[in-house]
């Protein structure tokens, strides 16, 4: 999967820097670094305490060798009053993610009713339901522009995880199969204990397969087994996407598009859902982090092991420290070595692991409790593709 990472500030939490502003501040080097196929920042600041962030890369080229199949992206802006955070993980090729990635949290800034302040009046379950809707419509729109000369795009999805601290509430927003764990200090054991805090669409899970029997009580094929996985019309496994436009209207699921997407029956109302599930709630000073990650971390890692690792580890590089946990962990599932697995190229690699990306984000209580941070604006962004001379 095309793994994009986004971090950035909700308005007016976040405010357009001045350029230069952030070039000489605490918030430091800005731009990552690379290792073969790792992209990653070992640490930075936000306004709620600090982050770390890695991506590492599995796919493969485009058949024209123009571009990378997959693209991980990630990126930062942090300002006065919260932080957003954005997981895209991509599927069928980089476009839905990339569109994610640069016109989702413009639609957080510009939808009615938005208008964010320090009691973080303007944020909403219901603002963050209409900003993926306006943005699942904008893609689409552009799949439809694009259909007679690019029909493939209608196969193109996204799974979007979204997180948001602002005024010492967290908003999580998932559709697709993504994940955010809270660390959680539990004081009567001494233990930081895992809390995950997003719900997962994916029809290998027996309440999403029968949500979707639910939701089409006369399509007895709605999800399928096929070669020991559950996918939805046999297709594809997550139930909830951005994208995936011909398992959302049946105007994008026929000829030009490839046969093995076309469904041999019309369908009346759309298999794939855009909506996310959210959840609301206070931070607390027990509260100690949270792990953003696509599903490429947690096939390999349980929440409470990738809980332990930030837990016991320094901050400095924690995103990095849980990519190799968990490459280490397929490695260890084909009885390899690691230093092997490191040495195998994209595409032959995702036979190994899928794209992972992950942001930790630090959430230090004084910090979060407070109204207003006078810090420097941050801005990162990183990934974006590994050169192909890599």
């Amino acid at each position: 999967m095309v793994s994009t990472t986004l971090m950035k500030l909700v308005a007016p939490c976040w405010k357009p820097s001045v350029e230069g502003e952030n070039s000489n501040n605490r918030g430091g080097d800005v731009s990552g670094r690379l290792d073969g196929l790792l992209w990653y920042k070992d640490s930075g600041h936000h306004v709620n305490g600090d982050f770390s962030m890695a991506v590492i890369q599995a796919n493969n080229l485009l058949e024209d060798h123009s571009q990378l199949e997959s693209g991980p992206l990630s990126s930062l802006e942090s300002g006065p009053h919260g932080t957003f955070v954005g997981i895209y993980d991509g599927h069928g090729g980089p476009e839905a993610s990339r569109f994610l990635n640069e016109h989702l949290f413009n639609n957080f800034k510009t939808i009615h009713g938005a208008e964010f302040t320090s009691e973080n009046q303007g944020m909403s379950a219901d603002v963050i339901t209409k900003a993926f809707l306006a943005t699942e419509e904008e893609f689409l729109s552009l799949v439809k522009k694009q259909w007679i000369i690019k029909p493939l795009l209608a196969s193109v999805g996204s799974c979007c995880l979204v997180g948001v601290v602002c005024s010492g509430l967290l908003y999580i927003a998932n559709a697709g199969d993504s994940r955010v764990v809270l660390g959680r200090l539990e004081k009567t054991v001494k233990q930081v204990k895992a809390v995950q805090l997003s719900i997962e669409h994916n029809a290998s899970i027996e309440s999403v397969r029968e949500e979707l029997h639910l939701l089409h009580p006369d399509d007895p094929q709605i999800v399928v087994l096929k070669h020991k996985v559950w996918r939805v019309k046999g297709l594809i496994q997550v139930s909830r996407s951005i994208g995936d436009a011909y398992l959302k209207r049946q105007e994008f699921n026929k000829e030009p598009l490839l046969a093995k997407f076309r469904l041999s029956e019309p369908f009346h109302k759309p298999i794939l859902k855009a909506e996310p599930t959210i959840l609301v709630q206070k931070l607390y000073p027990e509260d100690q982090f949270l792990i953003f990650a696509s599903d490429g971390l947690w096939e390999q890692l349980s929440s409470q092991e990738a809980v332990d690792i930030v837990q016991n580890y320094p901050r400095n590089g924690i995103a990095r420290k849980l990519v190799k946990a968990a490459l280490h962990e397929a490695a260890k599932k084909r009885e390899m070595r690691y230093s092997d697995l490191k040495k195998i190229d994209r595409g032959v690699r995702r036979h190994f692991h899928d794209d992972i990306t992950v942001v930790v984000l630090f959430l230090d209580s004084h910090l979060v409790s407070r109204s207003y941070w006078h810090g420097p604006l941050l801005s990162v962004k990183g990934g974006g593709g590994v050169p192909a001379s890599t």
